[in-house]
C-alpha cells in the first residue's frame, strides 16, 4: 500500500529543476507527480516516477543528492470537500500530516493525494477502516 517517492535536494538557483527533468527525460523516466518546497538556499523536489530505481541511479550519476521516502496515495472524488473529509478523519484520529500534494487522475477524474505521515501503517489502517481507497504503489507509478 505504500508508495516510494524520490526526494532530490537542489540548490535554489536557476536551471537546477530543468537539469533534473532533463536527466529523467533522457532516461525515459516519466514523472507521475511532483512537489517542490524551497528555502533560501535549497529546495526539496519530491517525485513519484514510473521507474524509481532508474531515477535514483540516473540522478545520483548526475551528481544530485537523492533519497527514497515512503508515502501513501489516497484516491478521493475531485469535488469540493473531498480533501476536507480526509483531513477531518485523520485529525479526529490524532494523525498529523507532515506534508502532502495532489494530482488529478486522467482516467477516472478523481484526485490522488500523496501523504507523508510519521506512522504510515497506522494511517493506512485508519483510512482503509473508514472506506478510503488507499492506492498501491504499482498502480500510482503507472497512472
Amino acid at each position: 500500500m505504500k508508495v516510494e517517492q524520490i526526494s532530490v535536494f537542489l540548490e535554489n538557483k536557476a536551471g537546477r529543476l530543468a537539469e533534473v527533468a532533463d536527466v529523467l527525460g533522457r532516461k525515459g523516466i516519466n514523472i507521475r507527480a511532483l512537489s517542490l518546497a524551497d528555502t533560501t538556499d535549497f529546495g526539496i523536489l519530491r517525485l513519484i516516477v514510473n521507474d524509481r530505481e532508474g531515477a535514483k541511479k540516473a540522478l545520483k550519476e548526475a551528481g544530485f543528492t537523492v533519497g527514497i521516502t515512503q508515502v501513501i496515495a489516497v484516491e478521493v472524488e475531485d469535488k469540493p470537500g473531498g480533501l476536507a473529509k480526509i483531513l477531518k478523519l485523520l485529525a479526529s484520529e490524532g494523525i498529523n500530516v507532515e506534508y502532502m500534494y495532489a494530482f488529478v487522475e486522467r482516467s477516472s477524474g478523481n484526485a490522488v493525494l500523496i501523504f507523508k505521515f510519521e506512522d504510515l501503517d497506522k494511517a493506512i489502517e485508519i483510512l482503509k477502516g473508514h472506506g478510503v481507497k488507499v492506492i498501491p504503489g504499482e498502480r500510482v507509478y503507472s497512472l
